[in-house]
């Protein structure tokens, strides 16, 4: 008799899967709030940096935009001249979007934070900008409260990680929007103001405990106590390490940029979902599969699908030219509702 086999217990997803789902709903987005005959949207990206992974990234939202119907524009800089270069784009009416690659100055935040204000509000494809990082870091959702038709513009890697927690159902969907992560214990294995805290607050905003690990130590992203509070609460857990969190987690999240670190398996709870979105494997892969319940490697290619949803969004929140026309009642609906979720 043939020996029955156990069945895995680790789904494997890739970021192609999730990201096919996302670039859908961009076209389909596009189409109802431009029309079939509008000319292609164009992103304008700033290269002035030689990273590596900053030229792959280049490279896959090139071919990400020109398969979705989208004109990507590189632009390379000398970053002594990448401020004119913005401005320009900036006040180029056939761009669409501008995406800044980072860090420029190594070991200058400060310049490269003047960069990033240097980048117009309504071309802000990244939500980089003060505006967007404020309306992040305290919940407001909306520019334009209290009518709430355009929407804010979420950082893309933390965004990318929210919509691949959406697609393995870890938000849930009976719950109110903004609570749907209500019970869930979440740790964040990065602190950077680029990803980690943007990451943590964006998950705690939504309800989870969340716990964000870096070299300083350990802190906790909360709502309070039954979620009561409008906008997370930031505590540090002193004394706490990684290894008094990682059984407590639902959800583990690495971003650690350096192929040294790997998360200890043997600290995961079983059935724990782990994401990695550095650019090294946080995660044993075959070690992680004997433990987790869901494993996503990488979400480089839901990156790039959440920067053409932040395009488009900029599209629909885009004030209607002065003299134009009534805007036909269809076209001011989807524009209004373009994303609206998230």
């Amino acid at each position: 008799m043939e020996a029955q086999q156990v069945p895995k217990t680790c789904k494997v997803i890739l970021s192609d899967t999730i990201a096919k789902k996302l670039l859908s709903e961009v076209r389909e987005t596009l189409a109802k709030i431009e029309g079939p005959n509008a000319s292609k949207p164009t992103l304008a990206a700033f290269l002035s940096t030689d990273d590596p992974a900053a030229l792959q990234y280049a490279e896959w939202s090139k071919r990400t935009c020109e398969e979705n119907g989208f004109n990507f524009d590189l632009r390379k800089v000398d970053k002594e001249n990448l401020e004119e270069g913005i401005i320009a784009a900036n006040n180029d009416d056939q761009v669409d979007g501008i995406l800044v690659y980072y860090p420029i100055w190594v070991g200058n935040h400060s310049q490269d934070k003047y960069i990033k204000e240097t980048v117009a509000l309504s071309k802000d494809v990244e939500g980089l900008c003060h505006t967007h990082l404020f309306n992040m870091y305290h919940n407001v959702r909306f520019l334009d409260p209290p009518t709430n038709l355009k929407k804010s513009i979420l950082p893309c890697t933390p965004l990318a990680i929210v919509k691949t927690l959406e697609y393995l159902q870890i938000y849930n969907p009976i719950l109110a929007y903004g609570n749907r992560l209500f019970g869930k214990t979440i740790t964040v294995i990065n602190r950077s103001e680029v990803n980690g805290r943007p990451l943590a607050a964006l998950l705690a905003n939504d309800g989870a405990t969340v716990y964000s690990v870096d070299i300083t130590g350990v802190q906790v992203f909360t709502r309070g106590e039954g979620i009561r509070q409008l906008r997370h609460q930031v505590h540090d857990k002193e004394g706490w390490e990684l290894k008094d969190v990682l059984p407590l987690s639902d959800v583990v999240i690495g971003g650690v940029p350096t192929e040294k670190f790997k998360v200890p398996t043997e600290l995961l709870r079983d059935g724990a979902v782990c994401i990695n979105f550095s650019s090294f494997k946080n995660f044993d892969g075959p070690a992680v599969k004997e433990k987790a319940s869901i494993y996503v490697p990488s979400i480089g290619k839901v990156t790039i699908a959440v920067l053409l949803r932040n395009l488009v969004r900029l599209i629909a929140n885009r004030p209607r030219p002065e003299g134009s026309a009534p805007e036909d009642p269809k076209d001011a609906k989807a524009r209004s509702e373009a994303f609206i979720e998230g």
